[in-house]
């Protein structure tokens, strides 16, 4: 999970820099305890602490969140640019805005499809949930395939229900499913469902794409959930 990712790097860079606990919560105005979780993956700081984290170790955030000590580059390009902002929506939707807000909990969202990877989350507490996919990587075989228009869609099924969730919808200058899914994410706040609801296996992303001569490649993607819901 992202949490350990992150509690494992804060540790290395907290003993890297000769810094105890209590120096780094000292630093950021936190007690040692909130260190103490960030560091054994129970919390993450707030999404200000982490910008904050970040620019003065000189670590990305995503390298923040992969548990990975790379300095900053310097020249970014677009992608870089568009994962670090998912991220940082990833890292705002499971602090849920509030500084110090220990009531939300996480399961990881996955996928079950060899020809996409995808990273994402639900933060959820006793009352609602929020899911959130800030990465979806493709790596299937249809990467100098042209589209002129494509519909990514989230949907949630649970028997003989089956709900749409949200959905990405492309229809400008032709375009490779690869670099179509490197701006794709999904941003669902509030989603009224408590965390014991779900079903493991009750999401998919359901992906039509049309070609110039009208052809259609469809393809379903289910996603598989963290099994356990803390209470």
């Amino acid at each position: 999970m992202q949490e350990e990712k992150f509690g494992k790097l804060i540790r290395e860079i907290r003993k890297k820099n000769h810094l105890t606990q209590k120096d780094l919560a000292d630093k950021y105005h936190v007690t040692y305890q909130a260190v103490s979780k960030w560091e054994n993956g129970k919390n993450l700081p707030d999404i200000t602490l982490m910008k904050q984290i970040s620019d003065d170790f000189n670590v990305s955030i995503d390298n923040l969140m992969e548990g990975n000590l790379e300095e900053k580059k310097k020249n970014k390009t677009l992608l870089v640019v568009i994962i670090i902002i998912s991220l940082l929506l990833l890292i705002g939707l499971i602090i849920l805005v509030r500084k110090g807000n220990d009531d939300f909990d996480t399961k990881t969202i996955s996928s079950m499809c060899k020809d996409y990877k995808i990273s994402g989350v639900i933060a959820y507490n006793k009352s609602k949930s929020s899911i959130y996919i800030p990465k979806i990587e493709y790596c299937g075989e249809e990467k100098k395939i042209l589209y002129k228009e494509i519909n990514c869609t989230l949907f949630e099924k649970n028997g003989d229900v089956t709900k749409q969730i949200s959905s990405y919808y492309y229809d400008d200058k032709p375009i490779t499913i690869e670099d179509f899914m490197k701006n794709v994410s999904f941003n669902v706040d509030n989603y009224l469902k408590l965390c014991q609801e779900f079903n493991k296996n009750s999401f998919y992303l359901e992906i039509k794409a049309l070609d110039d001569n009208d052809e259609i490649y469809y393809h379903t993607i289910p996603l598989v959930l963290d099994d356990k819901c803390e209470e």
